[in-house]
This record gives structure tokens, C-alpha cells and sequence, in this order.
């Protein structure tokens, strides 16, 4: 399927100067909602076309900066879809009717019981997760996280997932020019896995520092003159 959907979007190349941006954005919100698409052949090539100067601007470090912030913003829109879609609808109808939309039972329950035992946390942690990504959303929605908060762990989660394939797509676009978007998206996930330990340390580091921080702030005034 991920080949398939490579080989679609290598068709829209020539519209990229006029509707590129857009495109990514629009892709990134379907790839954060509820509905199956990976993000791999959206950043990538974005980041590719970029290096190249094929986007609208024809200037590569303004064209990656604008389809980053793109690729965010369809990130969190699909992601809105999720939060506000399991907020008015609530756990009973997804249960039942999740299947559906491509969300069954199975992965609900794991996406609930991640967000259960770890916290609002997990919003900005499984933002980088492959298979649970998109879903982490649900639970933030069924629980009504604070739309702020959210907003904020879901950005963060999200902008590192688009720069890192963004950063992949553009160190191809460097090495050649005649390399397929299939060829380009199994490469980049195969990168991916294999330096997917220091994504998840550097993510680690990240949580750490964002912890000890928290907890000075909200430590007691009278811990503090103590």
C-alpha cells in the first residue's frame, strides 16, 4: 500500500510549484487522522523537492522551512480530528462503530492504556511511536485533556517526526536526482530504523529535562526557601 501511495503522489511532482505546500499539508492531516497513510512519502519528498528547488519558491531552505511548518499543520489538524471527534462522540461509539474508521477495538484499548499509565505525556512521546502515532490523540479526547496542553506536547511530538523525515528527504535531493519516491520512501524508513535509537534517547532526554524542569516549578514555595 505504501508503494502505491508513493507512486500517486510521484504523479502530482509537476504540480508541485503551484499546490505543494498545500498537498502537505493536506496529506499530513490525513496521515494524523484516524484514516491509514503514512507520513513517509509526504516528508520525505517534501524534504527532497526542497533540496532540489522544486517547490513553490525555488529557494531550498525557504521551501523546507514553509513545508515543515505545512507538514505541522496538517499534523495537528488531523490530530484535532481525532481529539474532538472522541470527545463528542465518546467511548461507547467508538467501541462499537470504531471499526469502521479504521480504528479497531484492539488499538483503542492499547492507545487508552498508554495514556492511562503514562499521562498527558505520551502525546508529545507517541507522536514519534510508528503504530500508535495517530491514535494517542483518542484517549487525550475521551479524557477532555486541556486543548492547550495538547496543542503543545502534540506540536512538539509532530514538528520533531516532520523534521526528521524532512532532514532524510533532503540528504537524498543531496546524493541524487533520478531516485524513485519508492526508492526514496523505503530508504528513509529503513534509515529510520536504523537510528532509531538515538531518535528515542534524544526523545528521552527531552522528557527528562521537561520533567526536572516541571517539578522545580511546581515545587512548593516553602521547598524552595527551605
Amino acid at each position: 500500500m505504501t508503494d502505491l501511495i508513493a507512486e500517486q503522489i510521484q504523479m502530482l511532482v509537476p504540480h508541485a510549484k503551484v499546490w505543494g505546500f498545500f498537498l502537505i499539508f493536506l496529506f499530513m492531516t490525513i496521515e494524523s487522522s484516524f484514516i491509514p497513510f503514512p507520513s513517509e512519502v509526504v516528508m520525505i519528498p517534501a524534504g527532497f523537492l526542497a533540496y532540489r528547488g522544486e517547490l513553490s519558491f525555488g529557494i531550498p531552505w525557504l521551501d523546507i522551512s514553509i513545508a515543515l511548518l505545512a507538514g505541522l499543520a496538517g499534523s495537528l489538524s488531523g490530530a484535532y480530528i481525532n481529539f474532538f471527534l472522541a470527545k463528542w462522540l465518546g467511548r461507547p461509539f467508538l467501541h462499537k462503530y470504531g471499526r469502521w474508521f479504521f480504528l479497531p477495538e484492539k488499538s483503542l484499548d492499547r492507545a487508552e492504556e498508554v495514556f492511562r499509565q503514562y499521562g498527558e505525556l505520551v502525546t508529545f512521546v507517541c507522536r514519534l511511536v510508528p503504530g500508535i502515532r495517530q491514535l494517542i490523540s483518542i484517549p487525550a479526547g475521551l479524557s477532555n485533556m486541556n486543548i492547550k496542553r495538547f496543542t503543545i506536547f502534540t506540536a512538539l511530538g509532530a514538528g520533531i517526526w516532520c523534521l526528521v523525515l524532512a532532514i532524510i528527504g533532503w540528504y537524498f535531493g543531496h546524493l541524487s536526482g533520478d531516485m524513485t519516491y519508492v526508492d526514496m520512501v523505503h530508504k528513509g524508513a529503513a534509515m529510520i530504523k536504523d537510528h532509531y535509537i538515538w531518535i528515542m534517547s534524544a526523545l528521552a532526554l527531552i522528557v527528562i529535562v521537561y520533567l526536572a524542569i516541571h517539578h522545580q516549578v511546581m515545587k512548593p514555595q516553602k521547598d524552595l526557601k527551605a
